[in-house]
């Protein structure tokens, strides 16, 4: 692959990535719940969502999913019901009071920050690694449009006169560690940034309705636009 292809590549990588999407709205949940440095676990399932799509279309099957209108369809409204589950759970889930620090005599001296790192503790227990990951991998791989856009988006960077397989390597990793850079270092940070409004137990509640009402909403987009 030439320098200028790949510069155009890494180039439509960052687009795609900054573009909000269920991905965006699972990092930024995971950030504001469990903290920033966690919030890596659910990236990580989706970057392997994403290497597992580029397989797909690699080896040919995301013709099969793009030509079969049913199966398409199968997978869609699967994956816009797990968003809409997702949005639901959020919804429902139960605000966590703020821990409060020892030794707190309200005198305003260390306690911000015992209380921001005892809500992070707080925050990283509430949900493990393996089921942020896991999350993360459904949220990307019941997409079945990923599958089409990567269909269509591969070829552009592909040449068939040369090696298939360092070709497919360099624009997997290429996707990969752009989606990571973008989702850990602008949304992941975008969300933690807003923590300490969390602190609250209404905080609590008003981040839970916006996420869960994001996630249902891109779970019907998914559905209903064709």
């Amino acid at each position: 692959m030439s320098v200028s292809l790949w510069a155009t590549l890494l180039a439509a990588c960052f687009v795609i990535s900054f573009t909000p999407g269920a991905g965006a709205i699972n990092t930024m949940g995971n950030s504001l719940n469990v903290g920033f440095r966690r919030s890596i676990w659910g990236i990580l399932g989706q970057q392997a969502a994403l290497v597992v799509h580029i397989v797909i279309v690699a080896l040919g099957v995301g013709v099969l999913v793009a030509s079969s209108p049913v199966l398409f369809e199968v997978i869609r409204y699967a994956g816009a019901a797990y968003l809409v589950y997702l949005g639901i759970r959020q919804l429902i889930a139960k605000p966590t009071p703020p821990p409060v620090p020892a030794g707190d005599d309200d005198d305003g001296g260390d306690v911000p920050d015992a209380t921001d790192a005892a809500g992070e503790a707080s925050g990283a227990a509430s949900e493990s690694r393996w089921s942020m990951f896991r999350r993360g991998l459904w949220v990307n791989l019941l997409n079945p449009k990923a599958i089409v856009f990567f269909l269509a988006f591969l070829p552009q960077f592909i040449r068939p006169n040369e090696p298939l397989l360092p070709q497919y390597l360099i624009v997997g990793a290429t996707v990969v560690v752009v989606d990571v850079i973008v989702m850990w270092g602008f949304f992941a940070v975008a969300a933690h940034g807003m923590r300490r409004f969390t602190r609250s137990v209404r905080g609590q509640r008003i981040v839970n309705s916006v996420f869960g009402v994001l996630f249902i909403g891109v779970g019907l987009l998914l559905a209903l636009v064709h």
